[in-house]
């Protein structure tokens, strides 16, 4: 069976999970039903869920709906033309119900960026064989339409370059970082408390989250097979309150930053904290909010920002996704068909020029300073400013912090791997580079 849509019938819809963003859903289409109904040329009707728990009182009467407790069941209805799977997880039920789903003709709307990320060839490849839309908006940075804005908006241009801040976790704990001077894990434990990072925050500040977003970014920029496994990542974890501190004296924010192009032929991706030049857009985003910046070779560069989550925002860009299957806009979802993708090699940075920021942890003691710009030396990393602060007495531990001149970033990682053992460094140097 393959999609169809009635003239002028109803969009019937399905919904697995009602949490924050199903319950967003249903709100936002009770609320601006008649608005929606005129942009999409039809209406938009729910007409059976599926979620844990059938008596919770979630704030949307669904006492109308049909309900069931398999979800895979909601993709077997003949009342139902697409389904959005709102539950989450990179396999499992999600990666079931959303195979059923395809497999049967139906449409498939999903927030769910791990298991796009993971599975998004496999369902792209199910959805062009039932020419059946897959819609993933949500799956990436909430409520900006930066999926359509690459998909749609940027498709008459070869992009040089996507890169960001896909996290809104990291970028809500770097900014209060810098604004309370607290160190990373008071602030982690604060963000926790307000709800903005979760119980388990090692998906968010480990920079996996993001990854799975810039996996698909980088699928649809460049006409890529998405390749998260290729995904270079780097967390949050290492960077200290004096790192934030020194970063604003020598004019820069430290952002989570997300990034992906294309040289040569091969395909560079990876997620890492980066100093930001403060005259940099994306400088000033700071809390929870997620920003893009793609560069087209006709567009010039372009800025999606606003919210990265949250039930309204994510709402809206399931709904948006919805209107567009409405009106039988599908397209290709990584903007050309899968046979047309291409499975680039990853691309290694050692040769990519850039100016770093480093900073070592070391014992105070004489000789340590001449040791690290030794191995500079000869690694051929020329230094552009040093700076050691001292303690009140001798001995103890010290912070060494400084930034090169642009070079190799093969260069660096020499540099730090011939300090690799050194009992004068009490831990593990922070190595960030710098976005100008």
């Amino acid at each position: 069976m393959t999609f169809s849509l009635a003239p002028n019938a109803p969009l019937r819809i399905a919904i697995a999970g009602l949490g924050t963003v199903g319950v967003g859903v249903i709100r936002l289409l009770e609320t601006n039903a008649a608005l929606i109904g005129a942009r999409a040329g039809r209406s938009i009707e729910v007409v059976a869920v599926s979620a844990r728990e059938r008596s919770k009182n979630r704030g949307v009467d669904i006492s109308g709906l049909a309900w069931e407790d398999d979800m895979t069941a909601l993709a077997q209805r003949d009342d139902v033309d697409v389904v959005l799977e709102l539950v989450g997880g990179s396999d499992g039920p999600a990666l079931a119900l959303s195979r059923a789903a395809l497999k049967g003709g139906k449409g498939l709307v999903t927030a769910n960026k791990a298991m796009i990320a993971h599975h998004g060839l496999e369902l792209a490849e199910v959805a062009e064989a039932q020419a059946a839309p897959l819609k993933f908006e949500a799956a990436v940075a909430g409520g900006i339409p930066v999926v359509k804005g690459l998909r749609e908006g940027t498709s008459a241009n070869a992009l040089t370059k996507v890169y960001g801040i896909l996290n809104g976790t990291c970028n809500y704990i770097l900014s209060e970082m810098e604004e309370t001077g607290a160190d990373f894990a008071e602030t982690l434990a604060e963000a926790q408390k307000l709800g903005y990072a979760e119980a388990d925050p090692t998906f968010d500040i480990e920079g996996i989250d993001a990854a799975h977003k810039l996996a698909i970014l980088a699928a649809i920029g460049f006409g890529a097979k998405v390749d998260f496994a290729a995904v270079s990542t780097t967390g949050i974890v290492a960077v200290r309150s004096a790192d934030i501190a020194q970063a604003d004296a020598l004019g820069f924010v430290i952002r989570l930053i997300a990034e992906a192009d294309v040289q040569g032929g091969r395909l560079l991706q990876r997620v890492r904290p980066c100093l930001v030049a403060k005259d940099h857009p994306l400088a000033p985003v700071d809390g929870p909010t997620n920003a893009v910046v793609a560069e087209g070779n006709f567009s010039g560069r372009l800025l999606f920002q606003g919210a990265g989550a949250g039930d309204g925002p994510t709402a809206s860009a399931v709904v948006a996704d919805l209107i567009d299957i409405a009106r039988s806009e599908v397209g290709a979802p990584f903007s050309m068909p899968v046979d047309q993708l291409q499975a680039f090699e990853p691309a290694e940075p050692g040769n990519r020029t850039e100016r770093t920021y480093l900073r070592f942890t070391v014992n105070d003691r004489p000789g340590v300073l001449a040791e690290i710009t030794a191995a500079m030396r000869d690694a051929d990393v020329s230094i552009e400013s040093l700076i050691q602060k001292g303690r009140e007495r001798d001995g103890g531990e010290v912070l060494v912090a400084m930034v090169t001149h642009e070079g190799p970033e093969a260069n660096v990682t020499k540099a730090v791997a011939l300090l690799e053992g050194s009992d004068s460094l009490t831990g593990e140097p922070l190595v960030l580079p710098i976005l100008d």
